[in-house]
């Protein structure tokens, strides 16, 4: 006889899906309110191979965790574009030209998806992040008045899904 599904595969199960829009990225010195978008962490795991006569066969190399984009809104106050330049400095002074340590510039980026009532409902640490790309888009005359992004690519040494 054929195997028969259960009830639990047959009929409709409730679920609550993660939603885009519901989370909050904490980075020190820069208000989690000013941050419009950005990547959740991205993985590769390198594949590495060893031939043996006339096939490959293939194993895990190095684990690579991903750059993750942001996009900053820059208001006049406070300014976005200060807030992650003070960041920036950290690492490298462009008028001195001198660069810090890295226990100066990196940091714990902490990222919250939540739940309909505000709930955590996952919690991503991407530990010793920093900035490694910024621009500060362009400025348009014909523009009709659409905000004046900061973007960001922070890069990081790994992360770790919390819950």
């Amino acid at each position: 006889m054929a195997d028969l599904l259960t009830n639990n595969e047959i009929f409709y199960t409730a679920f609550e899906p993660k939603i885009k829009n519901r989370f909050i990225m904490y980075i020190d010195g820069i208000p989690s309110f000013i941050l419009k978008k950005c990547d959740r962490p991205k993985w590769t795991a390198e594949r590495k191979n060893i031939d043996h006569i006339n096939l490959q066969r293939y194993y895990r190399g190095k684990h690579l965790w991903q750059p993750v984009n942001a996009i900053l809104y820059d208001p006049i106050v406070p300014s976005g574009a200060q807030a992650v330049m003070e960041w920036v400095r950290l690492s490298h002074e462009s008028v001195t030209g001198r660069d810090g340590y890295q226990d100066f510039y990196k940091k714990d980026i902490v990222m919250d998806v939540l739940g309909p009532v505000g709930d955590k409902v996952e919690e991503w640490t991407l530990k010793g992040s920093f900035v490694s790309d910024g621009d500060g888009d362009s400025m348009d005359w014909s523009d009709t008045g659409d905000f004046l992004p900061f973007n960001i690519v922070i890069s990081y040494d790994y992360a770790v899904l919390q819950y």
